[in-house]
């Protein structure tokens, strides 16, 4: 019988006695109940194969598909092919160290991800962790006059723009999420699909609010992203190999910690993509990189 213990946060259970890639009915049916109540969910040393993996995260949903090749599970590491550490010139590097800042996956994506699902097969020395915020408990407790506030207000949420803000300028097709369809305009408060909670839906993706001016859009972002992302409400997963992880990108952020990137770190991820009926059909204007005008740039 599976065992569900939660975690030292607001939100978050531990999951144990239990093999995923061998659940009864009872089991599963435990599993996608916990997710649903606790919003991600930890299970130790499961060391689950790729197929085994993929096969997990089928159960919640249709595979997001990162990889041009049809890979449905994709390595997220520091490590190139032939066995070399990357260098900070490469762009995967880049994304990595982008990785470091507070997001939810795919919300730069027409379709943003409902799950995703990662797992250790090699951790470095010390850092490397996964920290993991609820945006639903950091929304029960704004005031009344916050909630007001960003009631009505959306977002527009940009991979172009979130790399932009730390450095990084990467050029339409140089990697997933670089797409010419626009940026999605996604609302700052979330009502979930199947809990039907409200949360704050934010991050570092999201840059520019519709009738504000970019300076004042950027710092109410801010103040949301840094008042959210404190104790209770911050989980800090210490990797070991075989550990699963997953979280629900519709009210949990997430960011890597850093680490010493001469250390090999690999990880496997399995993204379950969401639900069309969900989401806003409006997107905002092209925010591609050979035309992206940093925050606060004139005109």
């Amino acid at each position: 019988m599976v065992t569900i213990t939660p975690l030292d946060a607001s939100f978050g259970a531990k999951i144990t006695s239990i093999d995923l890639a061998n659940m009864s009915g009872d089991e599963w049916l435990a599993v996608e109940d916990a997710f649903h109540e606790f919003g991600a969910l930890v299970a130790p040393g499961q060391h689950l194969s790729d197929e085994a993996h993929i096969a997990f995260g089928e159960r919640f949903g249709k595979i997001e598909l990162l990889r041009g090749d049809g890979r449905k599970a994709v390595e997220i590491s520091n490590v190139n092919p032939n066995g070399s550490v990357m260098k900070p010139k490469e762009k995967r590097y880049q994304t990595l160290r982008g990785n470091e800042g507070w997001h939810t996956d795919s919300s730069y994506m027409p379709l943003a991800a409902k799950a995703s699902i990662l797992t250790a097969h090699k951790v470095p020395s010390e850092g490397g962790q996964t920290e993991l915020a609820d945006m639903r408990s950091a929304f029960d407790i704004l005031d009344e006059a916050m909630k007001q506030r960003i009631a009505n207000l959306s977002a527009y949420h940009s991979l172009y723009a979130s790399q932009a803000k730390v450095g990084y300028t990467f050029k339409t097709g140089e990697s997933y999420g670089y797409h010419t369809k626009g940026a999605p305009l996604r609302p700052l408060v979330k009502i979930h699909p199947v809990t039907e909670r409200k949360s704050l839906f934010i991050g570092r993706h999201a840059y520019r609010i519709p009738g504000m001016e970019d300076s004042e859009a950027q710092a109410l972002l801010d103040q949301l992203l840094d008042y959210a992302c404190r104790p209770p409400r911050v989980y800090t997963h210490a990797w070991k190999p075989g550990d699963l992880m997953m979280w629900d990108n519709r009210c949990i952020l997430h960011r890597a910690s850093p680490y010493n990137y001469e250390e090999p770190r690999i990880m496997r991820h399995v993204r379950v993509a969401g639900e069309p009926e969900s989401e806003l059909v409006d997107t905002g204007p092209d925010d591609r990189a050979d035309g992206f005008e940093p925050l606060g740039a004139p005109g």
